[in-house]
């Protein structure tokens, strides 16, 4: 089973942060120059939420508030759900259909050292079984 360390090892570990205090029009236009779908919020050091494309639609479009004017802090979602290196994929997968999440922050201690994505879970199982079925075949045809 792969782990969310060997995981890391392969994607890299660069996580994208900002600050409550910053504006939400600075964090979509973050995610739109990186091409990723969250940021971690992290304020002195600390994680303290994650703010997410879904974030923005369902806490500023909807409402009607406006992203200049909006802070990262007010529609952040505070109950962070993160893993630690040791867990594996399946581990992972699970806390996500179970939590409804699609980005996973990874701590290890108090420390944010990556981040793994529902598209980095699949990519690795996709990998894995195509490796068994590989060597199925192999075996299979001697």
């Amino acid at each position: 089973m792969t782990t969310v360390r060997q995981l890391l090892g392969q994607k890299g570990r660069m996580v994208w942060c900002i600050h409550p205090d910053a504006t939400v029009f600075d964090a979509i236009a973050r995610m739109a120059e990186k091409d990723i779908g969250s940021l971690v919020v992290v304020d002195d050091g600390n994680v303290v939420g994650i703010v997410t494309e879904r974030h923005y639609a369902r806490n500023v479009v909807l409402k009607g508030k406006t992203s200049p004017t909006t802070l990262v802090g007010d529609i952040m979602e505070t109950r962070v759900v993160a893993v630690r290196p040791s867990y594996t994929v399946e581990e992972c997968m699970a806390l996500m259909t179970n939590n409804r999440v699609r980005h996973l922050p990874v701590l290890d201690g108090k420390e944010l050292v990556g981040i793994v994505s529902i598209g980095d879970l699949v990519k690795s199982i996709i990998g894995e079984q195509k490796f068994v079925i590989e060597q199925l075949e192999h075996y299979i045809h001697g």
